[in-house]
């Protein structure tokens, strides 16, 4: 692992952009060839590709995002495991949008389709010829009862590292526990980075072993879901890692309310239905991850689904009924798992699709939904989890290194050293494609 060893006084390496285009005087109303609503990974991302594609000529590119910072939400897994800051974990979002880019800190309120435009709440119309929805989706921290008022006592011994406001905390939680209860929970329902719930526990306990307090803790990993993972190949392997490592799993047990005065979190028994039970179990230490679920100003739009993500195509990421229209990352009705790795396939076959429309062509690229989650299994291991559409594993490695079930140290550097060096100097600048590294995947399927 020399070759990384090297890249990790990398990591902060800055970010060069020529000329940028920051809208410090916007207009009432503004028309661009090409918006996209979002800034972060899938926005950034999008755009920087597009821009450096030599078919798109008219290179004339706005990106809506009222934030000022942009985060490497994958690494705060890493800050709450005490492998990293969270200084390394988020820049300016005036240091990512790509050259050529215009940025308008502006909040969409609505979407009007059938006249190509957007509203704004700072009452700002911009209208398009074609529009990327990609503004991800929201963490609601108010759908566990008493959450937010525990994540604001430092001394609840509650915490999350969804949060660039409460991910600090988790590792100063994870120093401080010595003994008792401690949990983990996983919610219903769709979520960024399914495998992070338990990436954070599989971290914690082995500090706690490290400390020498392991046996002083009993460890619960409660989750919404039936099991350990979505994907059979590596939920097998992580059950029997449960197993191995004396931690309870309550499975289909959903966080519905945390008392930090007594120390109790109550869950929902899902199992049951409707009217299923409600458990109550103490806690010395509460790792939360808080349900998700698309804006409201996306769901409530004429361009989402019945679940309210953005309705496209799972094979094309075109919508399927404005066709000007394209949609990617955690905020489409993509069927895969939400993660940044599933971005870098996804974004090429949207750009691919959308250069076609332009030119009046069919789209022809097909995304076969690949995923990976880099599953921290404890301190220099990590389980790299590959897959595409139907729990498929799709392995990079496994022609040479054996199937990825296995942890390994060298995909622990991966995650913990390359990844973040790769994301910053790389990725969003739009030359990175995740299994495909630093070429350009070929996204039209051979013809048979």
């Amino acid at each position: 692992m020399a070759g990384i060893a090297v890249l990790r006084p990398l990591v902060r390496a800055p970010i060069r952009h020529i000329a940028r285009t920051y809208a410090t005087s916007i207009p009432a109303k503004a028309h661009h060839r090409v918006v996209i609503v979002g800034g972060g990974t899938a926005g950034v991302t999008v755009a920087a590709q597009l821009q450096r594609n030599a078919q798109f000529e008219t290179k004339d590119i706005a990106i809506l995002d009222p934030a000022q910072t942009h985060h490497y939400q994958p690494g705060w897994t890493l800050v709450g495991s005490g492998l990293s800051s969270l200084e390394n974990m988020h820049r300016s979002m005036f240091e990512v949008i790509p050259e050529g880019v215009r940025h308008y800190p502006l909040r969409v309120s609505s979407f009007d389709p059938e006249n190509n435009a957007i509203k704004t709440s700072d009452g700002v119309d911009v209208s398009y010829d074609y529009l990327i929805v990609a503004p991800g989706l929201e963490t609601n921290f108010t759908g566990v009862s008493g959450l937010e008022q525990a994540l604001q006592d430092p001394a609840s011994q509650v915490s999350s590292i969804y949060s660039e406001k409460t991910v600090e905390q988790v590792w100063e939680n994870v120093q401080a526990f010595k003994k008792g209860p401690a949990i983990f929970t996983q919610p219903a329902g769709i979520i960024k980075c399914a495998g992070a719930p338990q990436k954070i526990m599989w971290m914690a306990l082995s500090q706690w072993k490290r400390d020498g307090v392991r046996d002083n803790i009993d460890i619960t990993f409660a989750t919404g879901a039936p099991a350990m993972f979505a994907v059979p190949k590596y939920s097998q392997a992580l059950e029997q890692l449960r197993k191995e490592r004396n931690v309870e799993g309550l499975f289909q047990h959903n966080l519905v309310k945390v008392d930090p005065k007594n120390k109790v979190a109550t869950f929902k028994k899902l199992a049951d239905g409707a009217n299923g039970a409600l458990v109550e179990k103490e806690f010395g230490f509460l790792h939360v991850v808080p349900p998700q679920k698309p804006w409201d100003w996306v769901a409530k739009s004429p361009i989402a689904d019945a679940g309210g993500w953005v309705d496209v195509d799972k094979s094309t990421t075109q919508h399927t009924k404005y066709k000007n229209i394209f949609s990617l990352g955690d905020a489409s009705s993509l069927p895969n798992s939400k993660t940044a790795a599933a971005i870098t396939s996804q974004t090429p076959v949207l750009i691919d699709n959308l250069l076609a429309v332009m030119k009046g062509a069919q789209p022809k690229a097909v995304y076969d939904g690949y995923a990976s989650c880099p599953l921290l299994t404890g301190h220099n291991e990590l389980m790299l989890c590959e897959f595409k559409y139907g729990g498929v594993p799709k392995e990079t490695f496994a022609n040479i290194l054996g199937g990825q079930e296995t942890p390994s140290r060298l995909y622990y550097h991966l995650k913990k050293d390359f990844f973040p060096y790769v994301y910053w100097n790389s990725y969003i600048n739009g030359t990175w494609y995740g299994p495909s590294g630093f070429f350009k995947p070929n996204t039209t399927p051979a013809q048979p």
